[in-house]
């Protein structure tokens, strides 16, 4: 795991791996809390750090990850392919995500930044 730093508009991690990088939610928080006390403000993930479960809102995983990074007051964009997905209620969830201003879906590193 590397970590890319950008200064606009916030202190902003950019967190690059191949593979998969959390298993679990508290992956997820423990990550977020180690970029938080190193002062970031944002951390941007992608989609491929995450096992597909993540994101089905019935587990709860992604709502679990979402309420710490809002706990934190830290700002959170995943970078994936958001456009075709199979759940409406998922498609809901980003779409009201990506109105506010703590968690957003988007599809490159221009959008994230």
């Amino acid at each position: 795991m590397e970590i890319n730093t950008y200064n606009h508009p916030y202190v902003t991690a950019e967190v690059t791996a191949q593979g998969l990088l959390f298993d679990n939610p508290e992956q997820v928080v423990q990550c977020m809390v180690y970029l938080y006390y190193q002062g970031y403000e944002k951390i941007i993930f992608y989609q491929h750090h995450f096992p597909a479960d993540f994101f089905q809102l019935s587990n709860g995983k992604l709502g679990e990850v979402l309420q710490k990074f809002s706990n934190f007051r830290m700002r959170l964009a995943i970078i994936g392919d958001f456009q075709n997905l199979q759940s409406q209620s998922l498609t809901d969830f980003i779409r009201e995500s990506n109105r506010g201003n703590w968690a957003h879906f988007v599809s490159s590193l221009e959008n994230a930044l």
